[in-house]
Order: C-alpha cells, then sequence, then structure tokens
C-alpha cells in the first residue's frame, strides 16, 4: 500500500463504523420501547451479529443504549436523553405542533402524527388517538419509513425539486422491501398526485386496509422538514372524506409553517 493509500484507509475504516454505529442506534430507536435482540438489530441494521453486538456493548458503556439484564434486550441509553435535549432546542417543534395534532384527532376521530424528516427518511414524533374505536397501528413515535412509503414521506418528497427527487431514486430502492406498489414509477405517480392536490395519500400499501393522508410542514428556509398525517382504516376515507381530510391537513400544516416561520421554534 503506497502513503498516500495508507492514509486514507483509517479514515475510510472510521466513515465506516460511524455508519454502523448509526444504523444500530436508529433500530435500537425504531424498537422503542420494548427493545430489540442483538440478533434482531444486526438484522435490522445490516450487520453480522458478532459486529453488531461489540458495536452495542461498546455503546452500552457509554450510557448512550441500555441492555435488560433479564431479558437481554437492548434500548436507548441515558446519555442519549442529554444529547437530545440539548438539540431539541434546535430540531424539536413537538410543542410547537402538540395542539394541532390534538385537535386533529378530536376533529376528524382518526389518529394523528406528526413525522419529522431525517435524511432519506422520516420518524414519527408524535402521536395522538383518535375516536373512532377501530384503528391503524401503523405508525407509532420512533417508527421509521424511507421517503416515498408512509404518507408523512411522500408528501415531503414532493415537495423536493426533481433533481433532488432522481437523485434520491439513484441511491434508495423501496421494492424489494416494500413491494412492487413502491417501484419508482409508482412511487413517481403518487408523487405527481401529492403535487395536484398538495396533500399525499397511502392506499393501504404497508399494512392491508391501513389507509393514510400526510401533509408537509416547512421550516424557516422554506424546505419540507415535517410533515403532519391521519392514519385510519380504509371505510373512512372513501374519496369525498379523503379531499376533507386532506384539506383540513393542509390547513393545518400551514398554521405549522407559519409559527416555524415567525421564529416561534
Amino acid at each position: 500500500m503506497n502513503a498516500k493509500l495508507a492514509a486514507v484507509a483509517p479514515r475510510v475504516q472510521s466513515s465506516h463504523v460511524v455508519a454502523r454505529v448509526g444504523a444500530l442506534l436508529r433500530a435500537v430507536g425504531t424498537e422503542e420501547p420494548a427493545g430489540a435482540s442483538t440478533t434482531e438489530l444486526a438484522k435490522t441494521a445490516g450487520l453480522a451479529r458478532p459486529t453488531a453486538h461489540r458495536l452495542l456493548t461498546s455503546l452500552a458503556a457509554e450510557g448512550l443504549i441500555d441492555r435488560d439484564v433479564v431479558t437481554g434486550r437492548w434500548t436507548l441509553g441515558p446519555e442519549l436523553y442529554l444529547l437530545g435535549a440539548g438539540a431539541a432546542n434546535r430540531y424539536d417543534i413537538v410543542e410547537q405542533a402538540r395542539d394541532l395534532v390534538i385537535g386533529l384527532a378530536r376533529a376528524t376521530g382518526e389518529s394523528a402524527f406528526l413525522s419529522a424528516r431525517r435524511g432519506d427518511e422520516t420518524v414519527c414524533v408524535l402521536s395522538e388517538e383518535g375516536s373512532f374505536p377501530v384503528r391503524s397501528h401503523v405508525l407509532h413515535v420512533g417508527i421509521r419509513f424511507p421517503l416515498g412509503v408512509a404518507s408523512a414521506g411522500l408528501a415531503i418528497l414532493s415537495h423536493l425539486s426533481d433533481r433532488e427527487i432522481d437523485e434520491y431514486f439513484a441511491r434508495v430502492r423501496l421494492e424489494p422491501t416494500f413491494g412492487a406498489d413502491h417501484c419508482e414509477p409508482a412511487v413517481r405517480a403518487r408523487l405527481a398526485a401529492t403535487r395536484t392536490t398538495g396533500y399525499a395519500v397511502n392506499p393501504a400499501l404497508i399494512v392491508e386496509g391501513s389507509w393514510g393522508i400526510g401533509a408537509a410542514v416547512f421550516d424557516r428556509s422554506a424546505r419540507p422538514a415535517w410533515a403532519l398525517s391521519l392514519t385510519g382504516v380504509e371505510t373512512r376515507f372513501k374519496p369525498d372524506r379523503r379531499h376533507e381530510l386532506g384539506t383540513l391537513l393542509l390547513e393545518q400544516a400551514h398554521v405549522l409553517s407559519g409559527r416555524l416561520k415567525a421564529g416561534n421554534a
């Protein structure tokens, strides 16, 4: 190995470790609050089990994750809470959105959510159950989906530029995990429909019979950074009501975007 390659190798190796740690932390976060086993987390993060176990043990030593001594399941640790509290002043809009999410659930009877964009994914950060007794259980706080899958991610993706969308599809393939309904042409068709109506519709493509509608929320730079959404059973999402729910979501998303633009977050 020449001198230049020798100098680059440690940096490449370090970046790989950081990527693996990030994947594991996201995997643990997705499994909150019940936690997950080493095998489950290794599979989710795409790592060999020995590698996952070694990294999880190191993270636990730093307080970033915990392990239940009885079940052996891993959960997020206290140091992440402290780090998150420090970052909340910059990134957390939960308190600005809470009354709107509660209002959406009360007004519609459906479950309402706030999701945040994190790179090529959305993560649910706030939820409120509706009053309708039959509920969809696709979303919960902490769950992640790639952009273009759930209605929140579809709404956000639709507001990116054509170049950004092309770049997204160049690096992300949804079909192997989520099925033929998530091939690029199918997702692009839903993006076009979203750009027409302003709100995104997921017609039970994640879980049979469970529909979702989402609308993007914009940060101070007018970038789609969050989304409000509603989920429920198919019988509650007939065409006329979809338009009603979508319009309501757009109104509340506009209110929240306005709060953020005014500097209240």
